[in-house]
């Protein structure tokens, strides 16, 4: 099995483990979220002991050690991604199954369990033509970062909110959307699966400032994130120029 099909195995039968604990009926609320992050990872970790035993993992369900900084290959997942929607029972959650190599997001797997769907970096689909019309701007259901406004200013763009990173990002590489733009904190396990989905198809995946982003770092805080069609990249740099978040 290739790297990116054992992503992708994962990813789904991780997000099918997560509809059968949500389907119990038993749980509910935080009780729920913590049950699915657990059953979750408990897939995760037994599929990737089982396939690549020589390889390091970076899980936000588990504790992170240092010893993966001095592996290549750097297993970076979020056995669930946007725990609130999952408990709540909406569809925009997701799980994330990357393999980060010398820090680069090469493989990716993000699955959306309720919609049945599973987008993979080695057979990413095809990016749709630019919809006329203005551009759509996902951002957090709870907390939009200003930078977002001030970019859905410049461009005169709609703010569509949604649920988890995951979500988010995979409603660009679907179409669904042209921009994804997040600052004020993330870590290395909400971006690394969608990042390499949304390079594969062809967007734009950056920090704010343009730069690469970098993975399996001693601090795997990521606190910012653009994946964006790239019809848009410069307008969106211009529309953030003289207001970026300084740089770890």
């Amino acid at each position: 099995m290739t790297d990116a099909e054992l992503a992708a195995e994962i990813a789904h039968v991780a997000g099918e483990r997560l509809l059968a604990v949500r389907a119990g009926g038993q749980l509910t609320g935080k009780a729920l979220g913590d049950a699915g992050d657990a059953a979750a990872q408990a897939v995760i970790l037994e599929l990737l002991r089982g396939y690549r035993p020589n390889d390091a993992l970076l899980s936000e369900e588990g504790a992170s050690s240092t010893d993966r900084l001095s592996h290549d290959r750097v297993w970076i997942v979020d056995p669930l991604d946007g725990t609130r929607e999952y408990a709540d029972g909406r569809p925009d959650w997701a799980v994330h199954v990357a393999l980060a190599v010398d820090g680069a997001p090469v493989i990716g797997a993000v699955a959306l369990p309720d919609r049945g769907l599973v987008l993979r970096s080695d057979v990413p689909p095809a990016l749709a033509p630019l919809p006329p019309g203005a551009p759509r701007l996902l951002v957090s259901r709870t907390r939009p970062p200003a930078q977002a406004e001030q970019v859905a200013k410049a461009l005169g763009a709609e703010l569509v909110p949604m649920g988890s990173a995951g979500a988010k990002a995979m409603a660009v590489v679907l179409g669904e959307g042209d921009i994804y733009l997040h600052a004020g904190g993330q870590y290395e396990w909400d971006n690394c699966a969608p990042a390499a989905v949304a390079l594969a198809t062809g967007l734009v995946a950056t920090r704010l400032d343009g730069s690469p982003l970098v993975y399996n770092r001693a601090d795997p805080l990521l606190p910012d994130l653009l994946i964006c069609r790239p019809e848009y990249e410069a307008q969106v740099h211009a529309a953030l120029a003289g207001a970026l978040p300084a740089n770890d």
